[in-house]
């Protein structure tokens, strides 16, 4: 994610009415067709499968294998006058969406209670390129079986169609499971990792979790990888999978 203003050199916003209010925009432009010194590669990131954001004060880009696309406009921007009009090339312009409301009212966003509500099934990736399903276990709570069997069904649905097995990373960052769930919880683990997967790394910043499922995991024979970023996760999942360098 690349963050900073649209324009640079004296720009001045103001929110009225929960929307954004350009009062004087910046002298020089940021978004230019070339540049002197290229330290980041947008291709390169496409071919590789990044997922690259461009967040400004009043609009957000994603870069896509077609170019960069404009993905969300600020309440109170116009598009021509406000964006277009003030770069050095044409984007990519479909159906962009409005920014976040909230985001331009003085109450508090209420984002901990979104992530609270993620919606099961956007929980689960696979990264076709990569081979890599990614599970987002970050601030779910498991508290009955069915969370246990809905995530044991929805893998399942995944990884049966695709006729091999897949590496996998875990997001546990805030996971939370009840003391009499956790053997049911790790029996299901064994079976998915066992049926469908080549490698499996988890990461935390928790130090306690990964301390407290780094021992579940030992005393049931699994390889405890467990990392503190997802970057870490990402580069060793192929490492510590049977058969890799580190592997057993």
């Amino acid at each position: 994610m690349f963050v900073g203003t649209f324009t640079a050199g004296h720009l001045e916003v103001a929110v009225v009415d929960g929307k954004l209010l350009i009062t004087r925009d910046g002298k020089e432009r940021k978004f230019v067709d070339a540049v002197e010194q290229t330290t980041f590669s947008g291709p390169y990131a496409v071919q590789n499968g990044k997922h690259v954001l461009f967040i400004t004060e009043r609009c957000v880009f994603a870069l896509t294998a077609e170019g960069m696309e404009l993905i969300e406009v600020a309440p109170g921007i116009d598009i021509k006058q406000d964006i277009l009009e003030k770069m050095g090339f044409e984007p990519i312009v479909r159906s962009p969406r409005l920014m976040d409301a909230r985001i331009f009212r003085n109450e508090p966003m209420g984002l901990r209670e979104d992530l609270l509500r993620l919606p099961f099934e956007d929980r689960f990736r696979y990264d076709e390129v990569h081979n890599i399903l990614f599970m987002n276990f970050e601030n779910l709570e498991l508290k009955t079986v069915d969370v246990i069997n809905a995530a044991r069904d929805k893998i399942r649905a995944i990884c049966e169609p695709l006729g091999h097995k897949v590496y996998s990373i875990v997001n546990y960052d805030g996971f939370e499971v009840d003391r009499d769930l956790e053997d049911a919880y790790l029996d299901a683990v064994d079976e998915m990792r066992e049926t469908y997967f080549h490698g499996v790394t988890r990461f935390t910043t928790s130090a306690f979790m990964r301390a407290k499922l780094g021992d579940s995991l030992a005393k049931r024979g699994v390889a405890p990888y467990i990392f503190e970023s997802e970057e870490e996760a990402k580069v060793a999942v192929r490492e510590y999978a049977p058969g890799g360098r580190s592997g057993t």
